[in-house]
């Protein structure tokens, strides 16, 4: 059983960095100047390449808008790579299992190496840049790192809730054209098992263009195998790189596909 530790809230950081005075300030100046306040909020954000317009709006006929647009990018970089240098042994993710006795933590350092793993295990099945990857994984650190992996290399990641039933599942893939999925043997939820495998096996039956599934073992549950297909989580990130040069994206580039 993991110890506990309780962090008392006077001694947790600070988020908010302004008074209320300030925080008027800015609200007037987005509404005096929206170009000036979000070309200023923009380069809170790593940049590959700096935009140079900020907002590019129509609101007649069609309506377009499109924020940054000459910009380029990586979340995936933004969400990790920047806080390597000053921040990588600090706790980039804090997890607690369904038994609150289980927990992980993860540092920036070791999120981006499982990141940069996962992301080349899915460049080695053919995944490139705008492909579809679909997420169906329980509450765990692995779900995030399947997102920044699909966006380190610019592949769209669509999360389906592992709650739902291999009909929504399919629906799901099927709408998105997805290729890939990534799930687990099995979830945990209020103290039940959630038979994640034998639902998306159900579900693929529906979804002939899906040739790589991708699982993590999170019970060690007995589940289906389809040999070609289905590849264990550790086993493609053990032999892949641990470095993984992040995709230049548009800022306009869509990033995920998520559903109701």
């Amino acid at each position: 059983m993991s110890e506990r530790t309780l962090i008392p809230i006077s001694a947790q950081p600070r988020i908010g960095k302004i008074d209320e005075a300030e925080y008027f300030r800015l609200y007037e100046q987005s509404l005096a100047d929206p170009d000036g306040f979000w070309g200023e909020q923009g380069k809170r954000l790593d940049w590959i390449k700096p935009y140079t317009k900020v907002c590019n709006a129509s609101f007649t006929g069609d309506v377009s808008i499109r924020w940054y647009e000459d910009g380029t990018l990586n979340a995936s970089a933004n969400c990790i790579d920047r806080h390597l240098a000053k921040r990588g042994d600090q706790t980039a993710i804090l997890w607690e299992g369904d038994d609150p006795a289980e927990d992980r933590r993860v540092s920036y350092r070791e999120l981006h190496e499982s990141v940069c793993r996962l992301a080349n295990a899915l460049k080695a099945k053919g995944v490139k840049k705008g492909d579809r990857v679909t997420i169906y994984l329980p509450m765990i650190p692995e779900a995030a790192v399947a997102m920044l992996a699909c966006a380190r290399i610019g592949a769209i990641h669509s999360v389906v809730f592992g709650g739902f039933s291999p009909d929504s599942l399919a629906g799901r893939i099927e709408d998105c054209r997805s290729t890939v999925l990534i799930t687990a043997d099995e979830g945990l939820r209020g103290g039940r098992k959630v038979p994640l495998k034998r639902n998306a096996d159900t579900a693929l039956k529906q979804c002939p263009q899906v040739k790589t599934v991708i699982v993590v073992k999170r019970t060690g549950g007995d589940i289906d195998w389809v040999k070609g297909r289905d590849h264990w989580y550790d086993e493609v990130c053990a032999v892949a790189s641990p470095e993984c040069p992040p995709a230049e994206m548009s800022a306009e580039d869509p990033l995920f596909i998520l559903y109701t």
